[in-house]
């Protein structure tokens, strides 16, 4: 990570915790109409719109006053999504059984994308079996330079029954969602 995204990393994790969310990722993209991107969830993996809401409206007030981008920026809270980035060990471990597709900073075999099935976490590796090929490769998750689920039926469903799953969100007076 940059220093940049380590220091924005340390302000918005708290935030994101307190307020009962896990962070997910943190980018800034864009060089002169920037953007702030904070992805991330609640522990059941769900993300509803008013939850990014509440968790942006929390955020603002905090970035704010750390003013850790230069110039003008717009923050972006959002879900993971279905197909979700896997960026932590944490991530490839949950995701374990699911189809996914990697893509390293560097060859490995002749070779920097690959489509299979997560195998989880050894060793502080990703483990990942490998269309087509007998032995689960482990990569230090430092070369994972972009890794996220295949879009599939199962995952589909997976999805939908986790949001069905959730409790029916109730309006505090003050407008916040919990």
């Amino acid at each position: 990570m940059s220093p940049l995204l380590d220091r924005l990393t340390e302000i918005i994790a708290p935030v994101a915790q307190a307020a009962g969310f896990e962070l997910v990722r943190v980018r800034v993209s864009g060089s002169s109409a920037k953007t702030l991107q904070v992805m991330a969830e609640r522990p059941d993996r769900t993300m509803s719109a008013e939850d990014c809401a509440r968790l942006s409206r929390a955020l603002s007030p905090v970035l704010d006053a750390a003013d850790p981008i230069a110039g003008n920026y717009t923050l972006e809270v959002s879900s993971p999504g279905i197909d979700r980035p896997l960026v932590r060990l944490k991530d490839f471990e949950d995701w374990q059984g699911w189809p996914a597709r990697l893509e390293l900073d560097r060859l490995v075999e002749g070779r920097k994308r690959f489509a299979g099935v997560l195998a989880g976490v050894d060793a502080g590796k990703v483990a990942f079996d490998i269309d087509d090929e007998e032995e689960t490769a482990l990569f230090p998750i430092d070369w994972i330079s972009s890794a996220k689920l295949v879009l599939t039926d199962d995952l589909i469903k997976e999805s939908l029954k986790a949001g069905k799953d959730l409790p029916p969100q109730q309006e505090t007076p003050h407008g916040d969602y919990q």
